[in-house]
């Protein structure tokens, strides 16, 4: 072996030692930061299950509530997204999560339908920048062929609030439900609130802006986190002003496999209650246990699928296979809602490929976006992608009254899988594959 070869070796050794270190400094705090996101996000799922007999709510009157946060979210992502870049990750992820822990906890004080709904646009306007801010902040410190791994392990909160969040609430259904005056779902939006706030302060003392400011690393450490992040930064495409990230077909490419995929996981997150109830299961634990089996499908598919992607350099593929395994999931679901077992398996089926393309995706924008372009860029594609989030909930809402069926819905999402797959493949290769 010759010594350019072993010298080579040494350093990606060390390279990865470092970017281990990282991952362990970041990585966890940014994961429990984010079950707590999700779980206040789409607690609302639960509420559901009482709210919506307590206060008669319609189908499609809770479809457009749950789906109103993403109006809020699109109207507020990009300029909270460019805040982050101007003020520092560190405080402005902490204004939002304190922020939307006091809008989660005034859910308690739902009345009627218009509460309900001004409280869920407010609480996106809240959340607005928290998902690109992280995506964007992983730039800070991860180059593109490590960043697929780095956001599996961000996004594995979804499956992880499904698992551990969807139990705690039926549980606090049950439990507090008529405790001091209050019904179960108050008690749910008050108690789940208070993790928000917590991390919201803690968020001020334990994350960096960025390299030069980690304490915790060695010059010497900072050297190598910083050469890797020039060196992929020579790549991206799209660098620059603001509007640069806005006119690039690409970002407009990207916001519409977001669409498609995002349409199946909120369908997901905000029905999933709903799906397994509608098969007989009685009792909101009992509810809340069987509703996280699909996220522990997901939870093992997502990480698999991104160590698979960083480890061979490949996107698209790696996109549109769990892509078509949702849509797979979706119809199979419909055919077999008079089951539970069988429901179970297809929504687990489902839950893993739709939950699966999140992280995956992120790492297509992130290898051309770079400088202010990627801040509006990534804030763009989240808000346009995530306006899915209004019309996944409120479209089987709408289908549900409207047709009886609760299988038309699954098929709609199916196909919306499989035009985000269809629009991956238009990808080029040379963009995406590094």
């Amino acid at each position: 072996m010759s010594l350019p070869t072993v010298a080579a070796e040494a350093d990606l050794t060390r390279e990865n030692a470092v970017f281990r270190k990282v991952v362990r400094r970041i990585v966890p705090f940014l994961v429990l930061a984010y079950v707590v996101f999700y779980l206040d996000r789409v607690n609302v799922g639960f509420a559901k299950l009482q709210m919506s007999t307590d206060l008669g709510f319609s189908e499609a009157s809770y479809g457009l509530g749950a789906g109103l946060f993403f109006i809020g979210y699109f109207l507020f992502e990009v300029p909270s997204n460019l805040l982050l870049q101007r003020v520092g990750a560190r405080t402005w992820i902490a204004r939002i999560m304190i922020s939307w822990g006091v809008v989660s906890a005034a859910f308690v004080f739902v009345t009627d339908e218009t509460t309900f709904y001004v409280l869920r646009f407010l609480l996106g306007a809240a959340e607005a920048g928290f998902y690109p801010g992280v995506i964007l902040y992983c730039t800070y410190w991860f180059p593109s062929h490590r960043r697929a791994r780095v956001i599996a392990m961000f996004m594995s909160a979804i499956p992880v609030a499904g698992i551990f969040g969807n139990p705690l609430s039926g549980w606090i259904l049950d439990t507090f439900h008529g405790t001091g005056g209050w019904q179960g779902w108050q008690w749910m939006f008050a108690l789940e609130a208070l993790p928000a706030l917590a991390v919201g302060v803690a968020t001020l003392f334990y994350l960096d802006n960025g390299v030069r400011e980690a304490k915790w690393l060695s010059d010497e450490e900072k050297d190598v986190v910083e050469r890797a992040l020039a060196e992929d930064a020579a790549h991206r495409t799209v660098h620059g002003k603001v509007l640069d990230g806005f006119r690039d077909p690409k970002v407009w490419l990207m916001s519409l496999i977001y669409f498609c995929f995002i349409m199946g996981q909120y369908a997901l997150t905000f029905w999933m209650p709903t799906f397994v109830e509608s098969t007989g299961i009685k009792g909101n634990l009992t509810i809340g246990v069987l509703s996280s089996v699909p996220f522990l499908a997901a939870l093992v598919a997502m990480n698999l699928f991104g160590r698979s992607a960083d480890r061979r350099r490949e996107r698209r593929w790696h996109l549109v296979v769990p892509s078509l395994m949702g849509a797979v999931g979706f119809t199979l679901a419909a055919s077999w809602s008079g089951s539970t077992a069988l429901s179970l398996i297809a929504l687990s089926f489902a839950a893993a490929g739709v939950l699966t393309c999140a992280p995956l995706f992120w790492s297509l924008p992130t290898a051309f976006l770079g400088g202010t372009a990627a801040a509006a860029g990534l804030a763009l594609i989240n808000s346009v992608g995530n306006l899915a989030g209004f019309a996944s909930p409120y479209m089987i809402g709408a289908l549900r009254d409207s047709t009886g069926s609760a299988s038309i819905p699954m098929y709609v999402l199916a196909f919306s899988l499989v035009v985000g797959a269809a629009a991956v493949l238009t990808t080029k290769k040379d963009v995406v594959n590094r």
